[in-house]
Parts: structure tokens; sequence; C-alpha cells
């Protein structure tokens, strides 16, 4: 029998997400981050939602404090986790697993939407004629390499972890291709999904299967009411636009905006 539960949460907002929203708003080309995308840190404010997760952790030991927990190998994600377990008073490893980091963006890297159409309009018009799940920018990945990795992490998951509630901190692209897989969506019911949904820094997403093995069941979806009682301002840094299949536009516009921004700003 497999792990029984499992709690997604986006890392808090890191200094790049302040950036890259700042670019994007301002009609910027490119996103001026001093670092590696790997070695981004928290900004203060992600700091303090990674201490209200913390608190949110300790509140939920009743549904039994977590038989591991796993972190994506990127700074902004162990950073998030090593204050939420300092925090919540669990002196327990974190298993860093790169098959949780964020999707690679390749050659579209710390460019804005303006910043893609500008210097890659080739791959813009791509873009939107594959749609945001398939399309891989040169040198980086597309949704579906992401969702491979994922699916290899949580055979390995199953593997290790019998019974058990499993802690996952990575990014917000992981989080919903984990539905993606968990809940078994199609490429329009994930996008569908994406139009009117953010996971927003910090925030829970709970599946569960009681028996340990078969399909997932979501419970709760970006929960962050644990901000608001520490007064840590929820943050959503949206990315690029969840096209359909041959350019079709969303139904509903949330706020993302085209390009290969990803979380640079998630």
């Amino acid at each position: 029998m497999g792990a029984t539960e499992i709690w997604l949460v986006r890392h808090g907002e890191s200094v790049a997400n302040v950036i890259a929203t700042a670019a994007q708003q301002s009609g910027a080309l490119t996103i001026d981050v001093d670092h590696r995308d790997a070695d981004v840190p928290l900004s203060p404010v992600g700091e303090q939602q990674a201490t209200a997760l913390g608190r949110w952790i300790d509140e939920h030991s009743h549904y039994g404090v977590p038989a591991a927990v796993w972190s994506s190998s990127y700074l902004r994600a162990r950073q998030t986790i090593a204050i939420a377990l300092a925090e919540a008073g669990l002196d327990m490893p974190t298993r860093v697993d790169e098959r949780l980091r964020d999707r690679e963006l390749g050659v579209l890297d710390l460019l804005t939407a303006a910043g893609v159409e500008d210097r890659f309009p080739g791959e813009a018009a791509r873009r939107r004629w594959l749609g945001k799940f398939y399309y891989r920018p040169p040198g980086g990945e597309s949704w579906a390499d992401v969702a491979l990795r994922i699916r290899s992490f949580l055979q390995d998951v199953d593997a290790d972890d019998d019974n058990g509630t499993v802690l996952v901190v990575a990014h917000d692209a992981v989080v919903l291709l984990f539905l993606y897989i968990c809940n078994e969506l199609s490429e329009e019911e994930l996008l569908d999904f994406t139009h009117t949904h953010t996971v927003t820094n910090a925030s829970v997403t709970r599946l569960v299967r009681p028996s340990g093995v078969g399909r997932w069941q979501r419970v709760a979806f970006a929960e962050h009411e644990h901000l608001d009682r520490l007064g840590a301002p929820p943050t959503e840094h949206s990315g690029d636009t969840a096209e359909h299949p041959g350019g079709t536009p969303p139904r509903h516009h949330d706020g993302d905006l085209p390009g290969g921004t990803d979380d640079r700003t998630h």
C-alpha cells in the first residue's frame, strides 16, 4: 500500500516573483534577476508565508505528522520547508528531489511576455499553436515533460512511504501537474482548471487516497487561510496564458500573461 495523503505546497514568494511581476506590468522585455533559477531566494514576504505554513502544519497534526517531507531542489522551495518545519517544531529530514524542480524555460528564461514576442516571435507563434501543455521552448521543457518527472516521483513515493501523509514543496506548474496526474485529467480539463484557479504562494493543496491505492481525490486546493491569520499577504504572481491547442483563447482571463515566464512570476 502506498501513501494515503499528499500535501502539495507552492513555495513562498521569491525575490524573482516580485521582480518578474514588476517587469511584466511595466512592459519591460527582460526580467533582471541576479541569480540562476535554482538559486533564487525567498522575499521577506515569502519568509512570512513560510512561517504561516509552519503553523498550518502544526495545526493539522491531527491528520498525522507527515511520514515524509520532499522538496524541489530549488532554493526557494528548500527555504520554505526549512522555515515551516522549524515553526511547526518538527525535527525531520527533508528529501530534496530534482524531479520536483520548476519547468525549465530554455531560451525564453528571463524574458517577459513582451520580450518573447520581440525576440522570439516564431516561438511565440508556435506556442500559441501547440498550446501550453505541449509547447517546449528550445532548451526547455513542456508541461508534458514535467508530468513525466512527476509520474516517476509518484512511483518512488508509493514504493517508499506506506500508509502515511507526504508533504511536497514545489512550484505552481508542478502542483497543477500533480492534479493532472492524480485526478486523471485530460489536457483540456487541466487547461480549463488553470483558467479559473491560481496556486498562490505557500498555499496548500490536499489529495487523499484512504486505501493507499487507486485514484486520488482532491479535497482542498490552494488553501491560504493560514496566511490571513498570521497577516502574511497572499500572493499570486500569475504567469503565462494557458492556451488551448490551435491557439483558442481562454474563456476566462485571470490575470495570466502570455510568454514563457512560468515560476519566475509564479
